[in-house]
């Protein structure tokens, strides 16, 4: 059964544009190459650490929202784990209110039902 989940993934600091491009477009095709399909994907860009990570203090972020079967995550993590231009990753599975709230966000309408009330 095919479900929801979001991926977001630091990459190190010393990438260039091009290697950044590259690596993101290795990932989004890893995902849509095992019947996967992207949904949303969002580049935060550099930011600051929360600690330093491989003696890093900042990093480039990226989100995917994408949909796949559950079999596929581990394939996807360990993916993300051989790629030494990635330094963390998280993937986390989508209830039906996350993906709501994912989608009423992109839309720009997050306080929308709250003033309806």
């Amino acid at each position: 059964m095919v479900k929801q989940y979001e991926a977001v993934f630091i990459m190190t600091p010393v990438l260039s544009d091009d290697q950044m491009k590259e690596t993101v477009q290795k990932f989004e095709k890893i995902i849509v190459d095992n019947k996967g399909e992207i949904v949303h994907q969002e580049n935060w860009g550099m930011r600051k650490l929360a600690y330093p990570i491989k003696k890093k203090s900042s990093g480039f972020y990226h989100l995917f929202e994408f949909t796949a079967e559950p079999s596929f995550v581990k394939e996807f993590e360990i993916q993300l784990k051989r790629d030494e231009r990635i330094m963390r990753y998280l993937t986390v599975i989508l209830d039906k209110d996350a993906i709501e709230y994912n989608k009423r966000r992109r839309e720009g309408n997050l306080n929308k039902n709250n003033e309806q009330e």
